[in-house]
């Protein structure tokens, strides 16, 4: 299982180096789980020197699909590879709904991390609209098939996905554990006819719909839920280590 915390636009450099300690001190020497911390792009370098040591993998939470150039704001690859980073989230679900971001173009950011050996946790997910209008599958196999297009994967722990169930966050509706369960079994056939049966079967789809310490064993009690993209319950250490201990009790 992995465990990723996506600390989103939160924390600046002083108290993403506290966190980041206190994660460590939480679940630094996990063992038999994955963790890894995602906090914003002023703070890798600094968290970094904090994880190293440690069980704890840095991520980024998005970069360009070029290697450099006149990209004004962005961050490329390589510049993530030498400040530490592990994983980087692409195609998250408020990258494509506030800035654009399209199956075409999150696929050439795909491509771009695993040249650098970076694990991409590639999101995908639907929103109300399309849940209510019965296009659940439809959209999110599009997503992946797109977002993966090209993309060689011979071992299975050269990308992640992560399922966002966009339709349950700040709507006041609640995705249970069988219907995480339904849709990651969905991706998890997706990926086996794309992979074979080797690969598909052994990727890690994680669930990204507002897992917290009082939900994170049940969701991670499903056969096709391999831990968690954690959002705000990430902020606390206390509680990204709860998760992490349930991930541990699930394994």
């Amino acid at each position: 299982m992995l465990v990723a915390g996506n600390w989103k636009m939160n924390t600046d450099r002083t108290s993403a180096v506290q966190l980041a300690r206190d994660v460590v001190g939480a679940v630094g020497d996990v063992t038999g789980v994955q963790v890894a911390v995602c906090p914003p792009a002023v703070s890798l370098d600094a968290v970094f020197e904090v994880l190293h040591g440690s069980s704890v993998r840095l991520g980024a939470q998005n970069m360009h699909y070029e290697d450099h150039g006149a990209f004004t704001g962005e961050i490329s690859a390589g510049m993530l590879r030498s400040v530490g980073c592990h994983y980087v989230i692409l195609g998250h679900s408020e990258r494509r709904q506030y800035f654009g971001e399209t199956d075409v173009s999150v696929n050439k950011k795909v491509k771009k991390a695993r040249e650098y050996k970076l694990v991409p946790i590639l999101c995908v997910g639907e929103t109300l609209a399309q849940r209510d209008a019965g296009e659940e599958n439809a959209v999110v196999q599009t997503q992946v098939e797109k977002g993966l297009a090209g993309v060689e994967i011979r071992d299975p722990g050269e990308v992640v996905l992560a399922y966002e169930p966009v339709w349950a966050i700040g709507t006041g509706r609640t995705a249970t554990p069988a219907q995480a369960q339904a849709m990651h079994a969905f991706i998890r056939g997706l990926l086996i006819n794309m992979y074979g049966e080797k690969v598909g079967f052994a990727m890690q789809i994680l669930y990204g719909g507002s897992v917290k310490p009082g939900n994170a064993a049940d969701l991670f009690a499903q056969p096709d839920v391999d831990g968690g993209l954690i959002g705000g319950a990430s902020l606390n250490a206390a509680d990204f280590g709860a998760i992490v201990e349930a991930a541990v009790a699930a394994s």
